[in-house]
């Protein structure tokens, strides 16, 4: 067993945070199967009933159970916040090599991903949603937009670090080229710090695709999303407080063991941290 994953496993926060997330995702594998009815199927009679053994977490304002919706809620959760986070993680990746590499492009690289700061992210996600319109991908879209700068600066420093170590500047005087140096030996050097940015980015997309849709800019009903779903039972909330609960509660956990498996990571791959282990 490595260093590294041992120090992972003595994380307790971190193993919570894995747990947690690979019990989401079986969840959201197996949601059609798990889902004890349809999760847009509407139960007038039923408007607002408490849990109980026809509706195990209860059901909202239209009889449809909320256990089902959080569950095939959950797919849409993973899906916005990876694709979101890979989306900015390839364009911001690719923008702070070059940055890093080339000094020419430095500085108007820079200057555009200070532009994109400069905005609170909630607000230019919003301003993204607005101008494209309402749906899945465009959410998407808007929150991948919002982490580019942030993996863009996180590259530039790891790149600008790297390029003056001895192996980067040997590979240069054997006369490889720039794009063999900064895909073969300088972005694979950078993995670990951004492995664990990218972990705790999956927590930021989710949260903000939630508040997104909380405001009526994300995935329009009848599709199952959890901030949604927080959205409609606001007014619910003093004789049906279960209808925005657990739509929380799920979003809380997802977010939470994100931020917890990326601490863990941040920790093992740390190398200030790998002192010999034992055995």
């Amino acid at each position: 067993m490595s260093a590294g994953w041992r120090r992972f496993v003595s994380h307790r926060l971190a193993v919570l945070g894995l747990v947690l997330i690979a019990l989401l995702s079986l969840l959201a594998a197996f949601a059609a199967r798990l889902a004890p009815r349809d999760p847009i199927r509407q139960d007038l009679p039923s408007s607002l009933a408490p849990p109980s053994r026809e509706f195990p977490l209860g059901a909202d304002e239209f009889g449809r159970c909320i256990l089902s919706r959080i569950l095939h809620g959950a797919r849409l959760s993973l899906v916005v916040g990876v694709l979101a986070t890979a989306i900015g993680a390839i364009a911001g990746i690719l923008l702070g090599l070059l940055a890093g590499y080339f000094p020419r492009l430095d500085a108007p690289v820079m200057r555009a991903m200070e532009v994109l700061l400069a905005f609170p992210s909630i607000l230019l996600a919003i301003a993204i949603v607005a101008a494209l319109g309402p749906s899945l991908v465009n959410v998407m879209i808007a929150v991948g937009l919002r982490s580019i700068p942030s993996f863009a600066r996180l590259t530039r420093s790891m790149v600008l670090s790297l390029k003056e170590l001895d192996f980067v500047q040997g590979v240069h005087a054997l006369g490889a080229g720039h794009a063999r140096v900064l895909f073969r030996h300088i972005l694979p050097n950078s993995v670990s710090p951004l492995l664990v940015f990218s972990s705790m980015q999956v927590a930021t997309s989710i949260l903000l695709a939630a508040i997104l849709s909380f405001l009526g800019l994300g995935v329009q009903p009848p599709t199952p999303e959890w901030g949604k779903m927080v959205s409609d039972g606001r007014a619910y909330l003093l004789d049906a407080p279960h209808v925005s609960l657990f739509p929380g509660i799920a979003i809380f956990l997802t977010v939470m063991g994100f931020n917890c498996l990326g601490d863990g990571l941040r920790d093992a791959l740390d190398p200030r941290m790998r002192a010999p282990v034992s055995e």
